[in-house]
């Protein structure tokens, strides 16, 4: 059976409905299609005002379904955003999977929810839509013949059904900051951190925080040469310019000093009652002076006043166990991130290998400005 006009998209909105069709569609695929019951559209979040709303409202939704977010990956990247859910165009947006488009003559085309972004929550009530949402998707993915589709959620998981089986896996820490400020410094480790604190305040660490371009500069030195120690070139300048032009004041760069020298810096993003972590940076060599864990702390201070709930930590790979550790020290309950993607991965077969083999061996000898160079080009094949 062939359903008439299989896309119809609005301009006015950026919505598109999208229907089966017989065509180029297996046909194993195209029975769970056809069993598969809401209608499926899809919307441009940058254009459709309805997205906005439900990220505002949503319990599950975090800083990586912000437009401001979106909005960046798409100026620096050329990733193109969109949104599937089962609520028509007249209606009021109740759901939606997020993911953008990227498209790469390196690493190939592809799906990804979402990229650079440490987990991506389908925003909807229950697997069965979740389970639409994916099928219509790998029915696009089979049409364009584009490589793969991956999801990177914090609860929900698809279903069997869908095809999607096991990519990555990792460890994602939050910490609650719904204690008082005295009680979350004394459930702190110790050793780890709250001596480290201490040794920061004797050593007199000069603190600076804004979103300024000479704390930008700063910062992202320390980002160049821990990058360097990873064996991984640094992400494009542009990148963090266009995040600062994209989130303003709910994007702070903190920065301690000993003297007139940076010794660490990181970066958050704050979206409603959440704090994310997510850049840092250090001089290895002075990391004793306990810069990290006052950033941190003066992070969390901050957090409190503004009447923030919880730090997002990020992911960690399952073998750094020093970075899961550090994480741990805070009081940091972590949980194991699966992303997700179809067609499967083979496990005989790692992922991007050949691109990190790359990039590793360019870190490794190249100084700072190709480094940066190698990472402008790179990263947009990458996401």
């Amino acid at each position: 059976m062939k359903i008439e006009n299989p896309t119809r998209w609005n301009s006015d909105v950026g919505v598109r409905s999208v229907v089966a069709t017989s065509e180029n569609v297996p046909h194993s695929l195209k029975v769970e299609l056809e069993h598969s019951a809401p209608a499926v559209y899809e919307i441009n979040p940058l254009c459709d005002p309805r997205w906005a709303a439900l990220v505002e409202s949503h319990p599950r939704s975090s800083v990586f379904h912000s437009t401001n977010w979106l909005r960046a990956l798409h100026v620096v990247y050329g990733y193109e955003p969109a949104v599937i859910t089962t609520c028509p165009p007249e209606a009021r947006l109740t759901n939606g999977l997020l993911l953008c488009r990227v498209k790469s003559w390196l690493t190939g085309w592809r799906f990804v929810s979402l990229p650079f972004s440490d987990h991506c929550e389908a925003l909807v009530d229950g697997p069965e839509d979740l389970d639409a949402m994916l099928l219509h998707v790998r029915r696009d993915l089979v049409r364009r013949k584009w490589q793969y589709v991956e999801i990177r959620p914090i609860s929900h998981r698809p279903s069997s059904r869908t095809g999607l089986g096991e990519s990555l896996t990792y460890q994602f820490h939050r910490l609650d900051l719904r204690k008082s400020a005295q009680e979350l410094f004394h459930s702190f480790h110790k050793d780890c951190v709250q001596r480290k604190i201490r040794r920061a305040e004797r050593e007199e660490l000069r603190y600076e925080e804004g979103n300024s371009e000479v704390l930008l500069q700063k910062f992202y030195r320390l980002l160049v040469a821990t990058r360097r120690r990873q064996n991984l070139p640094p992400q494009p300048l542009a990148w963090f310019r266009e995040l600062i032009t994209a989130f303003g004041e709910d994007l702070k760069i903190r920065v301690a000093s000993k003297g007139d020298l940076p010794v660490a810096s990181i970066l958050t993003l704050s979206n409603k009652k959440c704090v994310v972590y997510k850049y840092g940076g250090s001089v290895a060599s002075l990391n004793k002076l306990g810069g990290m864990a006052f950033l941190f702390w003066k992070t969390i201070q901050e957090a409190k006043d503004k009447g923030i709930e919880e730090l997002d930590m990020g992911r960690s790979d399952t073998d750094n166990l020093g970075l899961i550790a550090f994480k741990e020290h805070w009081g940091a309950t972590g949980a194991t991130l699966t992303y997700w993607r179809y067609p499967a991965p083979s496990p005989r077969v790692p992922r991007r290998a050949w691109q990190e083999s790359i990039a590793r061996g360019v870190a490794q000898v190249a100084p700072d400005f190709v480094l940066e160079t190698v990472g402008t080009l790179l990263y947009k094949h990458i996401g």
